[in-house]
């Protein structure tokens, strides 16, 4: 991944805390072809040391580049949103602000028994915070042993970790504030968000 140095963020703890925030990855490999799929990855263990997790369909392409032991590219995408040239004091060129991290990775293949408990702790992951959550155990055992044997758990071990967040860090607190106006007049849920990253990272928030 290209990094700019003004936008480059390879610091652990917004790595970890990136990956825990945006799950949803994108995953890659390329044994023969280069294949994507977009699922969920969830992270163990801390900031300084960790292995990450996912599982896909036995259908998918994928798995045979799993089962031999390729490596994969994640991709975790934040929110982003296009800034417009006319949203400055004076005239500057447009762009696209975003943040992301990148990992490539070395992939085993999970046991049976490592499988079961990553899809205990994916779905209790999202389902805690749920009015009436359902979590594995409470699932029907039919329901379990009809889906469970179609899909393909496994670990991921980073070997190269790089993390971008690009916030137009460095520019006047009067374009920044624009901008952010600006963005939050978009009537989108990304550029609102991308707004207040804006402002909370160039500490314009309470301003």
């Amino acid at each position: 991944m290209f990094q700019d140095k003004r936008y480059k963020k390879n610091d652990k703890d917004f790595i970890y805390q990136f990956i825990k925030k945006y799950p949803f990855a994108t995953f890659v490999t390329s044994r023969k072809e280069i294949i994507a799929t977009h699922i969920p990855i969830l992270i163990q263990d801390n900031a300084e040391i960790f292995c990450l997790y996912g599982h896909i369909a036995n259908q998918n392409e994928q798995i045979k580049d799993i089962n031999s032991g390729e490596k994969a590219l994640l991709i975790f995408k934040g929110p982003d949103s296009y800034v417009s040239s006319s949203w400055y004091k004076e005239k500057n060129i447009s762009t696209w602000d975003y943040s992301a991290v990148h990992i490539n990775c070395r992939i085993k293949t999970q046991t049976q028994e490592e499988l079961i408990n990553s899809l205990k702790k994916l779905v209790y992951h999202f389902e805690k915070n749920k009015t009436n959550p359902l979590f594995y155990q409470d699932l029907p055992d039919s329901l379990v042993t009809e889906n469970v044997p179609k899909i393909t758990g496994f670990w991921l071990y980073p070997e190269k970790i790089q993390g971008i967040a690009k916030l137009h860090q460095g520019f006047k607190n009067e374009d920044i504030n624009i901008i952010s106006q600006e963005l939050e007049q978009e009537n989108d849920c990304q550029s609102a968000k991308i707004s207040k990253q804006i402002k909370e990272l160039n500490g314009t928030d309470n301003k």
